[in-house]
């Protein structure tokens, strides 16, 4: 093996080999910190095989700056560690691959029996945008586990995988799950498809608001015109994180019949609603909105009155 040829690996082989776990677990992190090639099959193998999970844990963490097949590969086996923590190291660094093709190693453990090794393989395809990762992570639209669901649409989500849309506004409509309902709601944010837009008005009357955040926000993101009406309405909602979202989607929009509503929010109790309400009534660009703001000025929150004097000199220069 070529690394038989570098002093700098053969003089830490005797510490790899240590009977004291600690002394093995320094001398992996000295090896990683040498940046050779020639090192990886000594971290590898202690990923696999050393008897300490301490040890095991610091080579996945280790090899997260590696995209060589063998790595990946070792990687995804530490997925079935026994020991949870190596588990979640190896599935980080995983994520940490940069790489497309590097998700070609990954892809057959989107379909292992073990519900965390799919949820956590689906989870390092996702950044990857491997156009292969589609069909599994479709198929796993339908798995059992929420977490398989909801890390299948994130896959999809940055693949920006249109003939899943159907699926995603399901998924966002009907999973039984919140947190799957809320990553479909924000994946349609990817198309401004006809499709989507329903979905969105459903995902906006949903019973937990954290879904209905996600349905203002994508609202926005989208530029749904004739969302507007919609987003007035939940204006009104009864959590103010999603009037936040709505305030935000309409100045998006430029909604000028939001105007009434914003203005009413410029007085609530909350200052994180009123300045985006001002912020909104700036992009909206509005001169009805101009005296309104100008009460604003004196606003208690020094957040808010920097707000107001964005949008009033948004304004003004649309004037001029």
């Amino acid at each position: 093996m070529s690394f038989i040829d570098n002093p700098d690996i053969i003089a830490l082989q005797p510490r790899l080999q240590d009977s004291d776990a600690a002394v093995r677990r320094i001398a992996l992190i000295d090896l990683a910190d040498l940046e050779e090639p020639d090192a990886l099959p000594l971290l590898t193998t202690s990923l696999r095989t050393d008897s300490d999970a301490d040890v095991r844990a610091e080579a996945a963490r280790l090899l997260a700056a590696w995209e060589e097949p063998e790595v990946i590969t070792a990687l995804c086996e530490a997925l079935t560690d026994s020991n949870h923590s190596v588990q979640e190291l190896a599935a980080h660094s995983l994520t940490q691959l940069k790489e497309s093709i590097s998700g070609q190693w990954i892809l057959p453990w989107a379909v292992h029996s073990d519900v965390s090794v799919r949820r956590r393989a689906l989870r390092a395809l996702r950044e990857l945008r491997l156009p292969a990762a589609a069909e599994p992570a479709i198929a796993a639209l339908g798995d059992a586990d929420a977490g398989v669901r909801r890390e299948a649409v994130g896959v999809l989500a940055w693949l920006k995988h249109k003939p899943a849309l159907a699926d995603l506004a399901t998924l966002a409509s009907h999973d039984i799950d919140v947190d799957v309902r809320r990553a479909a709601t924000g994946a349609l944010g990817f198309a401004a498809e006809p499709q989507s837009l329903r979905a969105l008005y459903k995902a906006l009357q949903d019973s937990q608001w954290q879904v209905r955040e996600e349905a203002a926000a994508t609202l926005g993101k989208l530029g749904f015109k004739e969302a507007g009406t919609e987003l007035v309405d939940a204006l009104a909602d009864d959590y103010w994180q999603v009037r936040l979202q709505a305030a935000r989607a309409l100045g998006k929009l430029r909604f000028i019949p939001a105007n009434p509503a914003l203005i009413s929010l410029l007085g609530h109790s909350i200052s994180n609603l009123r300045k985006e309400a001002a912020l909104a009534l700036g992009e909206i660009g509005d001169q009805h909105a101009v005296l309104a703001l100008r009460h604003a000025e004196n606003d208690s929150d020094p957040e808010v009155r920097k707000a107001v004097r964005i949008a009033l000199a948004q304004l003004s220069e649309r004037v001029a």
